[in-house]
């Protein structure tokens, strides 16, 4: 990793491989045969050993963590509905697919339905492989009708147990980059001790066993694993042919499973880019790396037939630029420190009005605003003005996108893990701004004029590119929490790596005058087993408490509205309510949804916040309408929410909506001035009042203790309808027509059984994607034009699609 050297005349576009000493001590061992027998030998001991251990240690991972879930929840004796009620959130949608595959007659029927869709969102057919990364669950699904395991393992089984199985090959992943950056097993074993004693911070696979970061991190470990064998120096050309299609296949399939891998990506570009840029890295490994980004992500791309979103991604228009600047302008890498200095200042300016231009292009060019969310609540996140945009208030009140939290580090300082990170990472730091001084100020006239350095720190690719993408990982976890298991898992790796690294402590011992080569030798193999036996005798009595501690999953209330939607409605009847609450609907009911938790939709925001407004402050009318306008049958109503206490002020979902309505927010604090008092009151509080003015659009049909479920009226109008069923775009003598209304009697059919009045479905859709929602209130007071329901619902569902 880091050694002592004379500086050669090479060409600084390109590292220095010339480790002329070590390379003269190994050519003098091997003219000694028995010294080479013996070296051999203790290689392949090794390499058993440590495969060995690897192995295991994977296993066993994935063994302790099943059986937590299991203990957890008693998974084995519960009911199928309990079962698939603990996939909470969006775990449950994922998962209604593999249900949903497993289910249908036949694979092409499962496809079919997969891609033309007309039950996950109401009103609306969507292709499911474009919109969301479910690829996995349809390969589960054939595997599992494919191979003759039906009889002795049920689909959930082989699910979960799949999932946990990819936690052994992540932990696996993570010890052998260890491993590569140390050169001992022993690294890569206090990693995967340092994992699982963190296993609060290091991951949540056994509470949310379907969530796509638990498919995707494990490829991600494999990538960082084959990248830091690919930088390394002097790889034969077979080895590094494999290694960079280790390095592709594992980067299409992390970006095939996780919808935000374009993000997690593109921190590893900025990590290539400034390694190249400072002349860290060689510059065609860089392109290479390049390349595969982009490529995976295309083949992604045409997997999920053209999702736009990867189209705009940042990731492609960064690589783009990145490789656009590096040709336009030329020597780089030449001249004194200052010019360097600029020149990097320059590139760096180019390369970002690149990305930022090309990026508004293609989003203007395909109409992307599928992650416009996101950029809103990064901008509110870190200070560049207040919001009140509903989408991006959502996220900024969630703990999960909130800064990390301080007593991550007191967890992480129990299993000596932080110190041990902190000191590694001092070190290399120092390394790596000593090397990339030394480079800037280097230029390739003092070369070649041979003029050499001073002696200098040399600091490895591959131990530079685990430094930097440690560093930017680590900020985007303190910025956002739930990134955290991207930073923490890679922290055991990189403590683990420094503490067993002869080149770190040959450094250390140097720079305090105590260096000897038996020191470093002891120093590298005692401290890590002295921190193994600590984590030992600290963690051990109580990971085995855990595993003796059983406990059952107990939510009789979600199942008793399951099971009375299972047994009360029909199977094609639409539900509206939260996210989080219709997910499960889905998966265990099978019923049609107006909206779910995978938010990276524009169409769906938008219909998310419009159905969301049954906790708001508005009007029986107004709330019918907006619900019926998505095709809703039922809506079930949540206590937790409408009374919701877990968020302060501010962040409760109510208080989220009434803001972005216009209104005050209830309680004692202070509200922005120009909100104002609401019209109506509460509508998820009046309406368990029963009063007229509800009750003739809403009648309750279950409640319990948490959730009530009103059936919403098809047939309830304003009494000035024209009470005649003749085809007229008259209107009655009370009701005189609004002027700016167009007519719509080109619709109108004669003798409807039942009326409604167009226009307010009609423009209710309109200013359902606008702001105009207030005219859906006198339009409906004053339209008397008349038509057939079949014939309102059939219009407004071309409208949509």
């Amino acid at each position: 990793m880091i050694s002592i050297r004379q500086r050669k005349g090479v060409k600084t576009t390109e590292v220095s491989e010339d480790y002329a000493a070590r390379e003269a001590n190994v050519k003098l061992e091997n003219k000694l045969p028995s010294g080479c027998a013996s070296r051999r030998l203790w290689k392949l001991l090794s390499f058993t050993v440590g495969g060995t251990v690897a192995l295991c240690i994977g296993l066993l991972t994935s063994v302790y963590l099943a059986t937590l879930h299991e203990n957890d929840l008693w998974f084995s004796n519960i009911k199928e509905v309990e079962r698939e009620i603990s996939f909470r959130t969006e775990c449950g949608l994922y998962y209604s697919y593999y249900k949903q595959m497993l289910q249908a007659p036949t694979l092409m029927q499962g496809f079919h339905g997969l891609i033309y869709d007309n039950k996950t969102e109401s009103m609306r057919t969507i292709n499911l492989l474009q919109r969301m990364n479910i690829y996995q669950e349809v390969f589960l699904s054939i595997l599992y009708r494919v191979l003759p395991i039906q009889k002795y393992l049920e689909p959930v089984y082989f699910y979960i147990y799949t999932l946990f199985g990819l936690q052994a090959i992540y932990v696996t992943a993570l010890y052998v980059t260890s491993w590569l950056l140390s050169g001992t097993w022993l690294s890569g074993l206090l990693a995967a001790f340092w994992y699982v004693t963190n296993r609060i911070d290091t991951t949540r696979v056994e509470f949310t066993i379907p969530l796509r970061e638990n498919w995707a991190l494990p490829f991600f470990a494999i990538q960082i694993a084959a990248i830091t064998y690919f930088l390394r120096p002097n790889l034969q050309p077979l080895s590094e042919r494999l290694t960079l299609l280790a390095i592709f296949i594992s980067t299409f399939l992390f970006s095939l499973t996780w919808q935000f891998n374009q993000f997690m990506m593109l921190m590893q570009a900025l990590v290539l880019f400034t390694l190249d840029s400072l002349d860290m890295l060689p510059a065609v490994k860089a392109t290479w790396l390049y390349g595969i980004q982009m490529t995976g992500l295309l083949l992604v791309c045409i997997l999920q037939f053209f999702n736009s979103m990867i189209l705009g991604s940042l990731l492609i228009s960064f690589n783009l630029s990145v490789l656009i600047a590096r040709k336009l302008q030329k020597n780089l890498k030449t001249g004194s420190f200052l010019n360097r200095l600029g020149k990097l200042l320059l590139h760096l300016f180019a390369v970002l009005c690149l990305t930022l231009f090309l990026n508004s292009i293609i989003k203007k060019i395909l109409n992307l605003k599928s992650d416009e969310h996101i950029f809103k609540f990064l901008k509110a996140k870190f200070g560049f003005g207040a919001t009140r945009d509903f989408d991006a208030n959502l996220y900024l009140c969630e703990e999960a996108f909130g800064l990390l939290p301080f007593n991550t580090f007191g967890r992480l300082s129990d299993t000596l893990l932080f110190y041990a990170y902190i000191f590694v990472l001092c070190i290399t730091v120092i390394a790596a701004l000593a090397v990339a001084f030394h480079n800037l100020s280097d230029s390739k006239s003092q070369q070649s004029t041979g003029q050499t350095g001073k002696c200098t720190i040399i600091l490895k690719p591959e131990t530079a590119y685990n430094l930097i993408h440690t560093i930017l990982f680590g900020f985007l976890a303190l910025s956002t929490m739930r990134m955290k298991y991207l930073w923490t898992s890679h922290m055991c790796v990189f403590a683990s790596f420094g503490l067993c690294s002869p080149e770190i402590w040959e450094l250390l011992l140097k720079s305090i005058h105590l260096y000897k080569p038996k020191r470093i030798c002891i120093m590298r193999y005692s401290v890590p087993i002295l921190i193994l036996l600590y984590l030992c005798y600290k963690f051990w009595p109580g990971m085995m408490d855990e595993l003796s501690e059983l406990r059952e999953f107990y939510d009789p209330d979600t199942v008793e509205l399951m099971n009375w939607i299972n047994s009360n409605t029909p199977r094609k009847a639409v539900f509206a309510g939260s996210m989080q609450l219709l997910a499960g609907v889905k998966l265990c009911t099978g019923r049609t949804l107006t909206n779910h938790p995978h938010y990276e939709d524009n169409s769906l925001r938008e219909r998310t916040k419009a159905v969301y407004q049954i906790y708001a402050k508005r009007s029986p009318e107004d709330v019918h309408a907006l619900l019926r306008s998505f095709g809703t049958d039922y809506v079930i109503l949540e206590d937790s929410i409408c009374y919701e206490r877990r968020h302060q002020r501010g962040c409760r979902l109510r208080d989220l909506l009434d803001v972005a309505n216009g209104h005050m927010m209830d309680g004692p604090g202070e509200n922005d001035p120009d909100l104002k008092l609401a019209g109506h009151p509460r509508f998820c509080e009046e309406i368990k009042r029963n009063l007229p003015p509800y009750t003739a659009y809403f009648t309750r049909v279950f409640q319990n203790k948490t959730f009530h479920v009103y059936k919403l009226s098809r047939n309830k109008f304003p009494d000035c309808l024209h009470p005649s069923c003749e085809l007229t775009n008259q209107a009655a003598p009370q009701c005189p027509l609004i002027p700016e209304l167009p007519p719509v009697s080109s619709v109108l059919v004669p003798n409807c059984p039942v009326r409604v009045p167009l226009l307010i479905v009609s423009t209710h859709f309109n200013t359902s994607i606008g702001n105009g929602v207030k005219r859906v209130i006198s339009v409906k007071i004053n339209l008397t034009a008349l038509v057939r329901l079949d014939k309102v619902e059939s219009l407004i569902k071309t409208a949509f699609e």
